[in-house]
């Protein structure tokens, strides 16, 4: 069993996933390669493949990193299963004995219109998405609740990374079935927030990060799945959202939790970083930026007022016990 803190990376066989395990073990965490695909690492020929591949499973990237000198278990995962999550725990737990840092990269991505969006696809996006995050979060919270020490007041230490959009209304334009999930994953990262404060979790943090410009990664090298016009010049390197996430996990939960960050905008804010030219995937290109430059704020004056707070579990746990 290692001491070190552990870190699971949920949608970790290719891409930006790949290329945050490497980072995280680079940086001493023990990480858990998760996602449904696997292969026989040993076989693998080139080694390492090309990382935005189907060659690229999580038999691959822990593969790399191990020989690099760090910790990793790949453990499949289908996020569509709650009992497969809470299997992935569950192992997770036996081998480590505890989790400190669960980044959720795992998605399913259908751009077009409401009238051209299948039901089945809605369906699996909502199952990949949002709900498997939640299941993850269902999952971690009462191992992360466990971890301790003075920093998490007796109240669990841990972050939680998700990996869904700050929320304005453009982003629902012409893919709005793969917006509703994406937007309800930031709503988790908010609202989770919140209990994490009312409960005095002063060592829990939830933060959501997206990339203000596109990333070379699985998701751009296919044109059904994203627009390949403006071609590599317009992408940037995997290294910066890793970096962001590494920032975001070292900086203190109050001001990073229930948070909705870009990559770009928190490094230059928070860590200084003011030349972006390294992350450029074409070297001296500069890729144009995706994302609005100002995001809308959306409490409203009578943000504290609640009216009267209802807790269901509360409510449901005093009526079971008169039964």
């Amino acid at each position: 069993m290692s001491n070190k803190k552990v870190a699971i990376v949920v949608g970790a066989s290719r891409g930006i996933g790949r290329q945050v395990a490497i980072d995280l073990a680079k940086n001493g965490y023990a990480v858990v390669v998760a996602a449904k695909t696997t292969s026989d690492a040993s076989k693998c020929d080139p080694f390492p493949p090309d990382p935005n591949s189907f060659a690229s499973t999580i038999n691959t990237v822990a593969r790399e990193i191990t020989e690099a000198g760090g910790t990793a278990t790949a453990l499949q995962v289908d996020v569509r299963s709650p009992s497969n999550i809470a299997d992935m725990v569950a192992q997770t737990v036996h081998l480590y004995a505890r989790i400190d840092v669960v980044v959720y990269n795992s998605g399913a991505i259908w751009w077009s219109s409401v009238a051209k969006t299948p039901f089945k696809r809605f369906e699996l996006m909502q199952k990949i998405n949002p709900q498997g995050l939640y299941a993850v979060v269902e999952g971690v919270l009462p191992v992360m609740y466990k971890n301790g020490g003075d920093g998490g007041g007796g109240k669990g230490e841990g972050r939680i990374i998700v990996i869904s959009p700050p929320i304005y209304s453009r982003f629902f334009k012409g893919k709005t079935a793969y917006a509703m999930g994406k937007v309800g994953m930031s709503v988790l990262t908010m609202g989770l927030a919140v209990d994490f404060e009312r409960e005095g979790r002063v060592g829990m943090g939830v933060t959501s990060l997206w990339p203000a410009v596109a990333i070379d990664s699985a998701a751009t090298q296919t044109p059904k799945s994203y627009p390949p016009q403006d071609g590599r010049a317009n992408l940037r390197k995997p290294e910066i959202f890793s970096d962001a996430i590494l920032s975001i996990i070292k900086a203190p939960s109050k001001d990073v939790s229930g948070k909705c960050f870009l990559d770009e905008d928190y490094l230059r804010e928070h860590d200084g970083v003011q030349d972006f030219g390294k992350y450029a995937l074409v070297p001296g290109t500069n890729p144009r930026r995706i994302m609005p430059l100002k995001m809308p704020d959306l409490t409203v004056e009578e943000q504290d007022d609640e009216g009267v707070r209802v807790d269901s579990a509360m409510l449901r746990g005093n009526r079971d016990s008169k039964l």
